[in-house]
């Protein structure tokens, strides 16, 4: 048997990224770092009170940039962190004031642990805690949010992103590269003079915005100078001849960026990065700043330097070398609760798209994209998210060329559909220059237009636990409450078609719970939180005066992210066929069965899981009913206008989710264990998946992804399946077919379950294993154990 060989891990192609390499892996510890709660609290202590929300927004931003601690390593190429050090990760008391408790679990828990030292502590208790404790958006939330919000969300319906973390999903635009944040404040300049208070009843409030916008572009420019001083300082007492002359390098680019727009391919990654450190530091965004069409962006700089000859192909590499160190040193800020069982991971979900289809249409693959391929391999490292967009138009070279990387079983790249992309978003009202220019995939699988968009999770919908309340009469076991409505008993259901009505009935009151608490909380961040940083770099905020958070994007949208869609399908095909057409067996005898976790009930778990059709399997039984539910799922969340004038879209992924969804929901009838994952995105529960991958492909090609925001499917092979050219050629094939058929996203893990279940047992000999979890990969020994048993017990594929 062909058994996964864990590749070395290779530290980069110089021996200055394998020393920042190393620093960034081995000797950083996951951290706290409190100064810009402390900073923030000076400034809202000096200036709350005296002056507009959006103004005082920004001399918050500009307070911080003055003050903060820059750290610069030896040898770096690259600067900038969001904490005072790598891997300290920032706190954002505005959004949620953590308790002392919060402290410890962070400090003591054996995943995804933050150390916190007793400064740390100590300046939590007696500074943080005493101004923001009843300040916090999320302490605001808990007391306006109504009861019946709470015994959902309590129960497992679903979760809420914002609770913790800012309205996210901010993807760059090609504008960052050509204007600096001079340039930005000139622009900003002339609105506020053109502003009319004669005839505009809100002049004032646009003047107010556009004043914030000034002062955090006054903040970037700033960080950008300190950075050049304290590199011409280190310079002046540097021993080293090599050390002393890269400083007085790096002090020039950071004369020229972020105040003014780059010249070259350095100055390009180092204004997006200074950006991307600046918009992470402004808002604890749920998905940090994401590069978009970095290929693209590059692709001019690294054209005309390679003309000219002021830089080589290796130089280039080794500058994407230390971007990609630069998003390995920052992870996700810390999260408690809910939220970390929604997301628990140091990942912080910028997504690079390579390859994407340029704005006139074409091909966008370059000597770039083929660049950041390579590097990606060389690094594997969890972030930066890497993707590549695959077209009709995309060479085959190309996509063969990410296939050999994904076939090494790290789960990078994840390949998505261009052509989908811009179908969805032509769907969601977009135009069609502005979805070619700015098409995009974020975070896992979301879609939107770069640069031009607000596009914002709401938190995981918990779709197979809407079926268990009706099937409970709107009681959850789990919290020993009536949270759902009593539509009678499932017993006396005489029909299928009884039974779906209630699940859409059901279905119509958690959503409608959810989507009036999306509101109040909306308004919320429109009233106490504009992001003018994130107002300066989106189109259209400027020109209209209006905050990021309050509309002012093009475009703005809401994201409810459906999970279990599988579940949902394989239970509903166990009522249709057992129940109400074979009568193999009654309402009372399925539901007792359940409530037993089918131990005893071996002749009906030998039904619903072994002898009834299971979406997966090309089976249009199940399929059928995939489609009705996904239909029902868009009747009643798609189109739905939330306060700041967003679209409400459905999508399809978990993060980490669906491991949690299934620790509170009891047996599913469709055979699933209580306590078992839910299914991740769009793929098949797991072990239901029995035809192969093709099958799989044409089931999940059924539901009609162009009206998502996004779909996201995994698949699992052993290495010897996807071996040889024969295999390279089988997975290409198998991606070409399935986006052919309009499917948005497909990513595989590719191991020996026996690698896996070793890795379980004896983690300090797999330290450097990593898998695909759902849009992400991580390190297998970061997953606790309820994850690694889902991603172990994912069904093997193999092809003829």
């Amino acid at each position: 048997m062909t058994t996964l060989t864990v590749e070395p891990t290779r530290r980069g192609s110089t021996e200055r990224i394998k020393r920042l390499r190393e620093i960034s892996d081995q000797k950083c510890t996951p951290s706290i770092s409190m100064e810009r709660a402390v900073l923030l609290t000076e400034a809202y202590k000096k200036y709350e009170g005296t002056c507009p929300t959006p103004i005082l927004r920004g001399k918050a931003f500009k307070h911080i940039m003055e003050n903060r601690t820059l750290y610069l390593e030896k040898g770096a190429l690259i600067v900038g962190e969001k904490g005072h050090k790598p891997w300290a990760a920032p706190t954002f008391p505005e959004l949620c004031c953590h308790t002392l408790e919060d402290f410890d679990n962070m400090d003591k828990r054996e995943k995804v642990f933050f150390k916190v030292s007793p400064e740390d502590r100590k300046i939590q208790e007696e500074v943080i805690i005493p101004y923001w404790k009843d300040r916090a958006l999320m302490t605001r939330m808990n007391k306006l949010l109504p009861e019946e919000w709470h015994l959902l969300f309590d129960a497992g319906l679903y979760t809420e992103f914002l609770m913790q973390r800012g309205p996210g999903h901010t993807v760059a635009d090609g504008k960052i590269y050509k204007r600096g944040y001079k340039d930005c404040i000139k622009e900003i300049q002339a609105e506020i003079n053109a502003l009319d208070f004669n005839q505009d009843v809100d002049a004032l409030s646009k003047k107010e915005e556009l004043e914030g916008m000034i002062l955090v572009c006054e903040g970037m420019i700033i960080m950008g100078e300190r950075y050049a001083a304290l590199a011409r300082e280190l310079a002046e007492t540097e021993t080293d001849p090599q050390w002393k002359k890269e400083l007085l390098e790096l002090a020039e680019v950071c004369d020229v960026v972020p105040a003014n727009k780059p010249q070259t391919f350095r100055q390009a990654i180092q204004m997006y990065w200074f950006t991307h450190i600046g918009v992470t530091i402004e808002m604890n965004n749920w998905d940090a700043y994401s590069p978009g069409k970095l290929d693209q962006h590059l692709e001019p700089f690294y054209e005309k330097e390679i003309a000219e000859g002021t830089l080589t192909r290796e130089e280039a590499f080794e500058l994407l070398e230390n971007l990609w160190i630069q998003f390995n040193n920052q992870p996700a800020p810390p999260k408690v609760g809910i939220t970390l069982k929604e997301s628990a991971t140091y990942t912080d979900f910028c997504n690079i798209n390579t390859g994407a289809l340029r704005p006139d249409g074409t091909s966008g693959v370059s000597d770039v994209s083929y660049l950041i391929l390579e590097v990606m391999d060389e690094m594997k490292l969890l972030q930066p998210s890497s993707n590549v967009q695959i077209s009709r138009k995309s060479p085959e070279k190309f996509l063969r060329e990410a296939a050999k990387i994904s076939r090494k079983g790290w789960g990078q790249p994840a390949f998505y559909n261009s052509e989908a992309i811009i179908q969805e978003l032509l769907n969601m009202g977009k135009t069609l220059d502005d979805a070619r220019e700015s098409g995009v995939a974020s975070g896992c699988v979301e879609t939107g237009t770069a640069g031009k968009e607000a596009y914002v999770l709401t938190g995981y919908l918990n779709v197979p636990k809407v079926f268990e309340l009706v099937l409970n009469r709107g009681f959850d076991a789990y919290t020993n409450k009536q949270v759902g409505l009593d539509l009678g008993n499932p017993r006396d259901f005489k029909s299928y078609e009884e039974v779906y009505a209630a699940f859409e009935k059901q279905l119509q009151y958690v959503v409608d719970v959810k989507v009036a608490g999306n509101n109040v909380i909306e308004k919320m961040y429109m009233q106490y939180m504009p992001v003018p940083l994130l107002s300066v770099i989106t189109d259209d905020c400027i020109k209209k005066g209006v905050d990021y958070n309050c509309g002012g994007a093009r475009y703005n949208t809401s994201y409810i992210q459906c999970v279990g869609i599988a579940t949902i399908t394989d239970s509903l095909a166990v009522m249709k066929k057992q129940i109400f057409e074979d009568q193999t067996m009654t309402m009372d005898e399925l539901l007792v069965a359940c409530k037993d976790n089918f131990e005893g009930y071996d002749d009906i778990f030998d039904l619903v899981h072994n002898e009834t059709p299971k979406y997966g399997n090309d089976d249009d039984y199940a399929d059928d009913l995939l489609k009705d539910v996904n239909v029902t799922l868009q009747e009643v969340i798609g189109g739905r206008t939330t306060p700041k004038g967003s679209t409400t879209i459905v999508e399809y992924l978990p993060t980490t989710c669906h491991v949690y969804f299934g620790q509170v929901m009891e047996a599913s009838p469709n055979g699933r264990k209580a306590g078992i994952p839910l299914p991740d995105g769009i793929s098949p529960e797991k072990g239901a998946d029995r035809l192969g991958p093709t099958a799989v492909i044409k089931s999940a090609a059924k539901l009609d992804q162009l009206k998502t925001g996004g779909a996201l499917l995994n698949q699992k092979f052993t290495p010897q399946v996807v071996a040889g050219e024969a295999g390279l050629s089988h997975m290409s094939s198998l991606i070409r077919s399935y986006f052919a058929m309009d499917g948005h996203h497909l990513q595989f893990n590719v191991f020996e379950r026996e690698t896996l279940i070793k890795a379980q047992k004896n983690p300090e000999q797999y330290e450097n294993l990593i898998v695909r979890v759902a849009g992400y990969s991580d390190y297998f020994n970061n997953l606790d154990k309820a994850l690694q048993d889902e991603i172990i017990n994912r069904t093997e594929q193999s092809f003829g």
